[in-house]
């Protein structure tokens, strides 16, 4: 536009867009700053977590040069420590809905502030998960064969080709949810709902899935009678709907803690109201087995016999299935103190005694009585090696490093102060000026 005649106003400056790949970058990078910076009690969190995974990397090192000898599975007992904890974060990862279905389904506010806590948390067990199932080949370079279209991926006859599809595509739609929210909110825009919404409603049925297939994955298996039980999936989904929302619970309370923001009062009660009903639903399936198990009787009660009673002298697991049912039965006696949701001591309490309890029950409860007695009706008891130990110990710590991370960059980003550190590479858009003017939501 020309100047008017005598006009002394020089021309403003048209200001050319800033191309979009930029942004994602200067996303990706703020991100990146802000997730290694903290107090001194993030870097002495962090150090001591990668201490124990440098430990459990150096022990799947060990296991992989020379082989699955180190551990203490056998031809009897194929499935240990590993597969144990692969079955419960399968659960955990599909206990993180229960954040979306109050807040999507019924319209929940307050669930629908924090609905991210709860799909983070499924990205970082789904993580978990693959690494588990990574570290229990015995030969990892061989991974590939279960990659559809270039291994022999026995589609869709193999319930386990199942599983794969399940846990990535559960990954991949929570890894596109949590992008896209927390991109917009990076940027100070208003996000798509059908960005987003159909993949949330999308992930509430995957959710639900991943955990049923894997159940199914084990009772179909005829020759493991104690797997052979129509109340099994069942079973997972209901344990889930308790481990998830117990971490959860604790999660939003150091979130809390930390940030001194006191948000998600109205999540914690409507998880606590969740848990009160699965927890009985999941103990009163457990019942349910025993009776079938001990008043039938029969030759394929003799898992369960050794499971909580031991056999012929052999009793590997009793101590761990009687400490899951005493941390389980404490942690329903907790959860309905009335008025749970405002004792913080006996509120956590509750959610580490049921996660412990659960995480117990699904791994060395359910997986390894499977295989004992063994098909040959040989009593070959398992107890892990230090090297399980220590590759699970590992895996775990670097799960919560990337639950940490993702979590403080969410808290970053909803507050409102992601901003380069030495006020340099800003990209200078009107929706990166108009996020830095705003004032912090709560998350």
């Amino acid at each position: 536009m020309s100047n008017p005649a005598g006009s002394n106003t020089a021309p403003v400056p048209a200001v050319k867009p800033v191309p979009e790949w930029r942004q994602y970058v200067h996303f990706g990078w703020s991100a990146f700053n802000q997730s290694i910076e903290g107090g001194w009690k993030f870097y002495v969190l962090m150090t001591l977590l990668t201490a124990v995974f440098l430990v459990g990397a150096n022990a799947w090192a060990i296991q992989v040069r020379d082989g699955m000898a180190v551990t203490a599975m056998s031809d009897h007992v194929s499935c240990g420590l590993y597969i144990a904890n692969f079955t419960f974060l399968v659960g955990l990862a599909a206990g993180g809905v229960m954040m979306v279905i109050p807040a999507y389904l019924y319209h929940d506010e307050d669930m629908h502030d924090i609905v991210i806590v709860g799909e983070l948390l499924a990205i970082a067990s789904i993580i978990m998960c693959i690494m588990f199932v990574v570290c229990d080949l015995g030969r990892p370079d061989r991974f590939w064969h279960m990659i559809p279209g270039l291994g022999k991926f026995n589609f869709p006859v193999s319930m386990l080709t199942w599983d794969v599809i399940v846990l990535n595509g559960y990954l991949f739609i929570n890894v596109h949810i949590c992008g896209y929210l927390l991109y917009k909110r990076f940027r100070g825009q208003k996000p798509e709902a059908k960005m987003y919404v159909p993949f949330v409603f999308i992930s509430i049925i995957w959710a639900i899935s991943i955990h049923t297939v894997t159940a199914f994955l084990y009772c179909g298996l005829g020759g493991r009678p104690f797997w052979n039980t129509a109340l099994l999936a069942p079973r997972f989904l209901a344990s889930a709907f308790v481990s998830g929302p117990a971490f959860l619970i604790v999660a939003i309370q150091i979130i809390r803690h930390q940030t001194g923001r006191m948000f998600g009062e109205g999540a914690i009660r409507t998880l606590v109201g969740i848990i009160r009903i699965t927890i009985l639903i999941s103990l009163l399936m457990v019942a349910s087995e025993l009776f079938v198990e001990f008043y039938t009787g029969g030759s394929h009660t003799s898992a369960a016999k050794y499971l909580y009673f031991g056999l012929h002298g052999h009793n590997e697991l009793v101590p761990w299935i009687w400490s899951s049912v005493a941390a389980t039965v404490i942690a329903v006696g907790l959860f309905m103190v009335r008025g749970v949701n405002r004792r913080p001591w006996i509120l956590n309490t509750a959610c580490i005694l049921a996660f412990a309890g659960l995480w117990i029950e699904k791994g060395m409860g359910m997986i390894i009585p499977a295989f004992v007695p063994s098909a040959l009706h040989e009593i070959v008891e398992y107890r892990p090696s230090i090297t399980e130990w220590k590759v699970t110990a590992g895996i775990w710590a670097l799960g919560l490093m990337i639950y940490t991370l993702l979590i403080k960059i969410t808290v970053n980003v909803y507050s409102r102060k992601q901003r380069d550190a030495k006020g340099q590479g800003t990209i200078a858009s009107n929706d990166a000026l108009a996020m830095a003017e705003e004032s912090p939501p709560t998350i």
